[in-house]
């Protein structure tokens, strides 16, 4: 029998009172089971924290020695136990080392998406889809109005120019993405990373992972170099230079209010769209589906005579 109070949201976030831990908490807990290393579903300072290998160096990049009192480190599907509930942790396409989170309790399976994508990435590990009775998805972009396009075609538009470009950019998930996505459709260009970019992307390196070509910014290239460079810097050093001059300013994001006033508008998102949020609920298969992160409202009217959906938050 699936239980309506397995997972409940309080001011900390999402949790599990028959397992005495929080999914993705926004407070330090005692227990953690962190999806993965972004700022809003991974913070420091929680005793005990179960997460991926990935997942807990890119922590201990942030957070330094207040990353966690202890990692329990797991991986991919690979059971645990945190208090009697079953715990296995499933390849979620998000960034690399992210992890749908399948909780098994008294029969009964709970699969909680954390972020999760669709589209392919060869810089983490592609999702891999499990059946489950009740299904928590995050409702990021649930608007049917909402189909995020090609990813090899939206990174070809910085052909379009040989102007030099600006490129604002998420700096673990992102970042690491658009260097891939550029070293392989376009070969022209010299890319430049912030330095505040470059130790997520040695962990990427350490684990494995190949991106391709890419510098530290040096102010003399980019002076020097009028032509074919992408300057890749985190959100906040992209709003403090509006006023930069010399360089087209672009934002890869799938969030069409961020693309405002951009010569070119790049939409490269590493979460579901409406149509692989659609899909991944044909692939889980539950009696249930409770929605979280994002406004769910669209998706209970979708399935309002054929399955159940509650709205978490």
């Amino acid at each position: 029998m699936i239980l309506d109070d397995f997972i409940v949201i309080d001011k900390t976030g999402l949790f599990c009172r028959y397992g005495d831990f929080y999914l993705d908490p926004k407070e330090a807990v005692k227990n953690a089971v962190i999806s993965h290393a972004h700022g809003d579903h991974a913070i420091g300072g929680n005793v005990n924290v179960y997460c991926t290998e990935a997942t807990s160096l890119f922590m201990l990049h942030r957070y330094k020695k207040f990353a966690a009192g202890e990692f329990n480190i797991k991986k991919y599907n690979s059971a645990f136990e945190v208090n009697g509930v079953k715990i296995t942790f499933v390849p979620a396409g998000h960034i690399l080392g992210s992890a749908m989170v399948l909780m098994e309790y008294q029969g009964v399976k709970y699969l909680y998406t954390g972020d999760y994508k669709l589209q392919p990435d060869k810089t983490c590990e592609p999702i891999e889809f499990v059946e489950a009775d009740v299904l928590i998805t995050e409702t990021t972009f649930a608007d049917p109005a909402t189909q995020h396009p090609n990813a090899e075609e939206e990174i070809s538009k910085l052909n379009t120019t040989t102007t030099n470009i600006m490129l604002g950019a998420y700096s673990l998930g992102k970042c690491q993405r658009l260097i891939s996505l550029i070293n392989d459709h376009c070969i022209e260009k010299r890319i430049l990373l912030h330095h505040s970019m470059v130790p997520f992307v040695k962990i990427y390196e350490q684990m494995g992972v190949s991106l391709g070509k890419y510098e530290v910014y040096d102010r003399k290239v980019m002076k020097n170099n009028l032509t074919g460079m992408i300057y890749m810097v985190p959100p906040m050093v992209f709003r403090s230079y509006f006023k930069a001059i010399n360089v087209i300013r672009v934002f890869a994001t799938g969030w069409k209010h961020l693309q405002n006033n951009h010569e070119i508008q790049l939409y490269i998102s590493d979460h579901a769209d409406w149509n692989d949020i659609i899909l991944t609920i044909q692939k889980v298969n539950p009696q249930q589906v409770w929605t979280n992160h994002g406004n769910g409202l669209q998706l209970k009217n979708y399935y309002e005579k054929s399955l159940v959906v509650k709205l978490l938050n």
